[in-house]
C-alpha cells in the first residue's frame, strides 16, 4: 500500500540546507550513504525520499536554489 508523504518541498528544502549548512559539500556523500543503505534493506521508499533529498542538495550547492526561494519536487 502507497501512502502519501506528509513532506512538503519546503520541508525537503529546509532539511537540504541544515545539511549543507553542518556537512558542506560532504553532504552529498551522507545522502548516497543512506540512499545505499535503504536499497540494501529493500525500503525503496526511503531510498527514493533520500534521492530527492540529496538532488535538492546539490542545487543548493550548485547556488541553483536558494534558501528562502520556491522549490517544485518531480
Amino acid at each position: 500500500m502507497h501512502t502519501q508523504s506528509r513532506i512538503t518541498p519546503e520541508d525537503i528544502r529546509c532539511l537540504a540546507f541544515t545539511l549543507v549548512d553542518r556537512h558542506g559539500a560532504k553532504a552529498l556523500g551522507y545522502a548516497d550513504l543512506a540512499v545505499g543503505e535503504m536499497e540494501d534493506m529493500g525500503d525503496d521508499g526511503r531510498a527514493d525520499a533520500w534521492r530527492a533529498l540529496k538532488s535538492v542538495v546539490e542545487d543548493a550547492l550548485a547556488g541553483r536554489i536558494t534558501r528562502d526561494g520556491g522549490i517544485t519536487v518531480h
